[in-house]
């Protein structure tokens, strides 16, 4: 299905903070929420500054930043990413019921695709499994995932990933 022009216009937001959290020194990853048409949050990739944070992924990032009187819409919510969503953020956002996540490009080794279809069952049958889609802009965006694969296979945590 091609990407609307809405998704489109926040995936291209996605990018440009992205572009932020790599001017300040992070990973070029970047990520918003959306409900109702309307940027409700958004994160930036603060994995290596201003201190080491594992936790510090764009998608968690914006998460933290949702007017908690906002999660009861949590199904009405859309997460837009610069970068398919790794396990530690996808697991986040289907733990926290967003009804959909939109990326930019893939993440060809920690990308959190391969593990949808093998999802306890709790999930498919309790939970509603967020609709995933994407990529649409990976000529644009895919060059930020290399640049990112590059600095984190340099971290004593991403060396195995060489």
């Amino acid at each position: 299905m091609p990407a609307s022009e809405a998704d489109l216009h926040f995936l291209h937001r996605a990018k440009d903070l992205a572009l932020e959290a790599e001017s300040v020194g992070n990973m070029p990853i970047g990520s918003l929420l959306v409900l109702k048409g309307e940027i409700i949050a958004e994160g930036r990739n603060a994995l290596l500054l201003p201190v080491y944070n594992p936790g510090g992924h764009a998608e968690i990032e914006a998460i933290k930043r949702v007017d908690p009187g906002l999660w009861p819409q949590a199904a009405a919510m859309t997460c837009y990413s610069s970068l398919e969503p790794c396990l530690m953020c996808f697991g986040t956002l289907l733990l926290h019921g967003v009804g959909r996540i939109v990326f930019a490009a893939w993440d060809d080794e920690g990308g959190a695709s391969c593990v949808i279809p093998h999802l306890p069952p709790y999930y498919p049958s309790t939970a509603p499994v967020p609709a995933w889609e994407g990529p649409y802009l990976q000529e644009i965006c895919h060059p930020l995932y290399l640049r990112a694969r590059e600095r984190f296979v340099a971290l004593p945590c991403g060396g195995s990933q060489a």
